[in-house]
């Protein structure tokens, strides 16, 4: 029926009961250990059920990059769309081209790679894509023979496939599309059509990225209501892919057309998506406060309830300092009967001036970089009053690290424990390790005791907090009573294992304290 079928497994076809964050939990492996097999369905059921489709089998609502895609097609006549993965076998013995998306297939990007590594397993999402594509391994041959059947990957982590050649022939990928596809999908599935053959890897450059006007508005409901407000990134940190993206900020009518799908889907609470929503209308990292104030009033005419999907602390700070409490307005026209709280994601990265000042100056700009540990935390204090909950990441054996460099992370870390937030920890991920053993890869990695320490002091930050979140902010209304039992079970027995697993983790220290040193031990499972 469809010519180009897109999907992915169902730890991304998934609205997470409602509630963005808590699909972060697909990063983690199936972790609390239940009777009877139970322990997977907890899981996926917990961080990533079943969403409801037509009878064509196509999802309500969709990843937004796979819905642009989808669009950009359709714009061009092509007889392409999304298909929920339950029913996408259905479709392969006539569609032409199946393309995927995903995240994160292989569960190498953080924070995946950080729970597999600390827990010696395969994390959710990298094993229902890998489940997913041994479901419909038989069905991709059978169709490649039948009617030629091309397999494009793409999305945020197709780089990850050129690092696993033995899946690529395994899953019969023939092209690997690496970067914002716009600009170049349409020709390429056309001759794909057209009977040509495609190449084998696409790169998009910064100088082929596309401009707003080739970017087509959705058709279809995204995930949560997710709607994108621009692309790119000024900042310019070394660690980060995002900066290489040139800046776009889409004008407030086409913004308004992608809330207006959403909302006639029924889908009435969203997500605003930037690399740093405050920097909305900007030229630079200077915010645009008439700009900031008619998106946010342009949201909350279609949303009942608006999140953001990324800022940085400097910008908190500079919008309530610099431009007459703009971060207050702001709050004032989120915050209402509908809503008291919203929340966002945050990059901390690490608390040494040290190494901020190598890999990410443009993190405080227009501040000195000097001044991170005071911009974070009242940036903190700012957001803890306004209750815009973070949740914040750090990078976790970065090069060059140092032991003196954690100490200034955990005590910054420690600082913040006043305020509302969860802290997530990320191991820094060389690409030459992709492919590694991952319990080598570990143990070659630039890890001091004081990083056991670092852990430590997250894990008891977000643990305290998380129950406070949950209870009082995230899952607010009987509706939500059962996940909210369930979250709080999953709480409970993390706590108690990482509570159990405290002499383990001191022998780690050891053996870290003793490689530094010259010395070998037995290196241990961690938790």
């Amino acid at each position: 029926m469809f010519d180009v079928v897109l999907t992915t497994d169902r730890g991304m076809m998934s609205n997470y009961h409602g509630k963005e964050f808590l699909g972060f939990g697909t990063t983690g492996p199936v972790f609390v250990k239940l009777p009877f097999g139970l322990s997977e369905w907890f899981h996926t059921f917990l961080f990533a059920p079943k969403i409801k489709t037509d009878k064509l089998g196509r999802p309500l609502q969709a990843p937004y990059g796979m819905r642009k895609i989808e669009a950009k097609l359709q714009d061009a006549g092509i007889n392409a769309a999304i298909i929920d993965p339950d029913y996408v076998h259905r479709y392969l013995g006539k569609a032409r081209v199946l393309m995927l998306s995903h995240h994160d297939y292989f569960g190498v990007n953080p924070p995946s790679s950080t729970w597999g590594v600390l827990l010696g397993k395969e994390t959710l999402n990298a094993y229902l894509f890998r489940k997913f594509m041994e479901k419909i391994e038989q069905d991709i041959w059978a169709a490649k023979k039948a009617n030629g059947l091309k397999v494009i990957v793409g999305g945020p982590s197709a780089w990850q496939w050129l690092y696993y050649p033995d899946l690529v022939q395994r899953w019969g990928i023939d092209t690997i599309f690496d970067g914002e596809g716009e600009k170049l999908v349409v020709d390429l599935v056309k001759e794909i059509l057209d009977g040509k053959t495609p190449p084998r890897y696409i790169y998009v450059g910064a100088n082929e990225a596309p401009s707003l006007d080739e970017i087509s508005t959705i058709k279809g409901a995204s995930i949560n209501g997710l709607v994108e407000i621009g692309r790119g990134c000024p900042r310019g940190c070394a660690f980060c892919s995002v900066t290489l993206r040139p800046l776009r900020w889409y004008p407030l009518d086409k913004i308004e057309e992608e809330l207006k799908v959403n909302v006639r889907s029924g889908v009435t609470d969203g997500i605003l998506h930037a690399d740093e929503v405050p920097l909305y209308g900007s030229s630079g990292v200077e915010l645009n406060p008439r700009a900031l104030i008619e998106l946010h009033k342009l949201a909350k005419r279609y949303y009942r309830k608006v999140g953001w999907s990324h800022t940085t602390f400097v910008a908190v700070l500079l919008a309530e300092k610099k431009y007459d409490k703009l971060m207050s307005k702001i709050a004032d026209i989120i915050e209402d009967e509908h809503q008291n709280w919203w929340g966002a994601q945050i990059g901390l990265e690490t608390g040494s001036v040290r190494v901020a000042r190598q890999i990410m100056p443009g993190k405080a700009a227009p501040y000195k970089i000097e001044q991170w540990h005071d911009i974070v935390e009242e940036a903190m204090a700012i957001m803890h009053e306004l209750r815009l909950i973070p949740a914040i990441t750090l990078i976790v054996g970065l090069p060059g690290e140092q032991p003196d460099d954690v100490i200034q992370t955990i005590e910054l870390v420690e600082r913040l424990r006043p305020y509302r937030s969860l802290i997530v920890p990320l191991f820094y991920v060389p690409m030459s390790h992709v492919k590694a053993e991952k319990s080598g890869w570990l143990d070659k990695m630039n890890l001091y005791p004081e990083h056991i320490d670092l852990l430590k002091a997250v894990a008891r930050h977000s643990i305290y907090w998380a129950r406070d979140i949950v209870n009082k902010f995230y899952f607010q209304g009987a509706q939500y009573a059962p996940i909210r039992f369930l979250v709080s079970y999953f709480i409970n027995y993390v706590d108690k294992r990482l509570s159990k697993a405290e002499a383990e983790i001191e022998k780690y220290k050891e053996v870290l304290r003793a490689r530094s040193q010259g010395r070998r031990l037995e290196v241990l499972r961690y938790v």
